[in-house]
């Protein structure tokens, strides 16, 4: 059963995923829209690009609020996603064993941010009249992710040994999960929660992961000046123009 779900799952996300990707890629740009100031080269729109996705740097700019607990999430979620490799890595690297404390660290500050972000859009009115039913559900769901992995390690322990045999074995075998404690009980919720965001995430706001290369506001050199910018679709027409002009 574990191995059915994994494909279908990862199925799901790697269809979806690239199907977004392509469906942005062939999006023709009709205007030339950088958000100023914006960069005059490539080199430029590389280097904003890279500061947008390592350092939110418009965020930090914008929203200080949404920039502490956006990055405070992220950051942590990433040292929380390199300390689950336990789970499908035998044996493990040398240098594991200080990734395990960091990552517990980083699993409370991932909920932490998360908390803010939850509470800054219930608590600040202009956030709170433009937030969707669905902002609050992922918010929901993150917080049930990361709580329920909390709460594995610090209150309700499950079976770390069998947990780990099903994980690395889950692409080839049948074999099935525990579940005879209340531990092992919240892993698979935990589990189950980390399926649906998994299947749902090419689907929704958290498709910027990737969407964020595309956008035009943000990939666009600023050069209207020097180089006239044509529609991608109107492109054969206006060639078709300059030849009979």
């Amino acid at each position: 059963m574990l191995t059915i779900l994994a494909y279908l799952v990862v199925g799901i996300f790697v269809v979806g995923f690239t199907q977004r990707i392509l469906l942005y890629a062939r999006s023709p740009a009709p205007l030339k829209i950088p958000t100023t100031p914006a960069p005059t080269t490539t080199a430029g729109v590389v280097w904003r690009l890279f500061t947008e996705v390592v350092f939110f740097n418009s965020l930090f700019k914008g929203d200080k609020w949404a920039w502490l607990g956006g990055y405070l999430f992220h950051g942590a979620l990433l040292l929380v996603l390199i300390r689950h490799l336990r789970y499908f890595v035998e044996p493990l690297p040398p240098f594991f064993a200080h990734v395990q404390i960091a990552g517990v660290v980083a699993g409370v500050a991932m909920v932490g941010g998360l908390g803010l972000l939850l509470l800054r859009r219930l608590l600040i009115d202009r956030v709170r009249h433009v937030s969707s039913p669905s902002d609050y559900l992922w918010l929901l769901l993150l917080l049930g992710i990361g709580f329920s992995g909390l709460v594995m390690q610090f209150f309700l322990r499950p079976d770390i040994v069998h947990i780990k045999g099903a994980m690395m074995g889950m692409w080839s075998s049948s074999q099935s999960l525990p579940l005879l404690t209340l531990g092992d009980v919240v892993f698979l919720a935990h589990l189950c929660m980390v399926a649906v965001l998994i299947v749902l995430f090419p689907f929704s706001k958290l498709m910027h992961a990737g969407g964020i290369f595309f956008s035009p506001t943000r990939n666009q050199v600023d050069n209207p000046r020097e180089k006239r910018h044509v529609n991608p679709w109107a492109a054969g027409q206006h060639t078709k123009e300059s030849t009979h002009g």
